[in-house]
């Protein structure tokens, strides 16, 4: 249980039996009251919410299990734990910006974040290593230039990384970390 001054962003609440990511909250100008802006895991909604400070509020701890890719279906991605061999479904919508690293026969370990056993999304690790699918000749502007990997996704790379090579690259923000074996 949480009271509604305890309110932080990150905070996970149950209201009418959903849960709700609470993106934002602050205290009114008297103490008395807080408001959140909240983003609903299971349908995408947002809303505005006001809490009393001495609100008591059901908060919920979400699952996560070390899981890694299995196939993929159109836009279903099919994940595997690592611990148990069950199967999770994600549609790619739900996925978000991770689906820019995600590729078939990818063998990284990742975490899938669970409510009541359903699966909200997936986290890469921090780190991944992808083959270039095309890149033109090094720049003369700039010591970067730009590169496809082999599902699409656009990157950034050194001048001398060339098509088929192996690099590293930041999942938080997509930037190159250098080139690494396949």
């Amino acid at each position: 249980m949480k009271t509604g001054k305890e309110l932080r962003p990150g905070t996970v609440l149950r209201i009418d039996n959903d849960p709700w990511l609470v993106l934002s909250s602050k205290s009114g100008s008297d103490g008395a009251i807080v408001k959140s802006k909240l983003n609903n895991l299971l349908t995408g909604s947002k809303t505005d919410a006001v809490f009393a400070a001495d609100d008591k509020l059901d908060d919920v701890v979400l699952d996560d299990k070390e899981v890694t890719l299995a196939y993929i279906s159109g836009n279903i991605y099919v994940w595997l734990d690592t611990t148990d061999d069950t199967m999770y479904e994600l549609n790619a919508e739900d996925i978000g910006a991770a689906l820019a690293y995600i590729v078939e026969g990818m063998r990284e370990v990742c975490v899938l974040t669970m409510y009541e056993e359903r699966a909200l999304w997936v986290a890469l690790p921090t780190t991944v290593s992808r083959q270039i699918g095309y890149t033109e000749n090094a720049s003369t502007s700039s010591n970067m230039k730009p590169a496809k990997l082999t599902n699409g996704t656009e990157v950034q790379v050194a001048d001398a990384i060339q098509i088929g090579d192996w690099i590293d690259i930041d999942t938080r923000d997509g930037s190159f970390k250098g080139r690494t074996k396949g």
